[in-house]
């Protein structure tokens, strides 16, 4: 059981580390202090769900479905360069960037952004369920498997916002908003681009 758990944990924190889009939203979101907590709680439950789904069988089906990896792909992908877009916007306005200029946007409007950041990404799919469920699924205790990666979304996506946050006071200036807005839209346009190369 406990090989199965460290198994789960070490694939899921060696995917999860890398840079994407839902690590740089979780970033941004704990930089303004702008209701990181339940946006790392949602990513975090998401990923348990998700998890569990690919370990329990979900990964068999959708390696059989092209027509829903690519709706996943392309869906993504546009998501990918509207968000990109709007990094690239908010950086043309250092203004924007200020705490005192931009109104604080509800927890509904962070929540459903951070939904969309996380099940529109079809890296979500290929990485959590395809990869770690599939992979889970040959493991002597596949729950044990499950719960150990789950644990892995919870000790990095609580890291990242709680550490971001306390690093705010001083990472909070024009000019580090700018540059991570810019490095964020370079990476989604990045990874929007490597899907739909991906496609063709």
């Amino acid at each position: 059981m406990w090989q199965s758990y460290s198994n789960g944990l070490l694939v899921a924190i060696g995917l999860i580390m890398a840079i994407g889009a839902q690590n740089a939203f979780v970033l941004a979101q704990s930089l303004r202090r702008e209701h990181h907590l339940p946006v790392a709680a949602l990513c975090i439950l998401c990923d348990a769900v998700l998890v569990a789904a690919g370990v329990f069988g979900l990964a068999a089906l959708l390696a059989q479905s092209p027509t829903l990896l690519a709706i996943a792909r392309w869906g993504g992908a546009a998501f990918l360069i509207w968000y990109g877009s709007q990094a690239l916007l908010r950086a043309a306005r250092p203004q924007s960037l200020q705490a005192v200029d931009s109104p604080p946007r509800s927890l509904r409007a962070v929540l459903l952004a951070a939904l969309a950041v996380t099940l529109l990404n079809p890296h979500v799919y290929l990485d959590t369920v395809l990869l770690i469920g599939s992979l889970g699924a040959q493991q002597p205790v596949p729950g044990a498997y499950a719960a150990g990666a789950a644990s892995a979304s919870l000790l990095w996506f609580a890291s990242l916002a709680l550490g971001a946050a306390w690093l705010s006071p001083w990472l909070a200036r024009p000019l580090t908003w700018r540059l991570i807005d810019l490095g964020v839209a370079a990476m989604m346009f990045a990874v929007a681009a490597q899907l739909m190369l991906g496609a063709l």
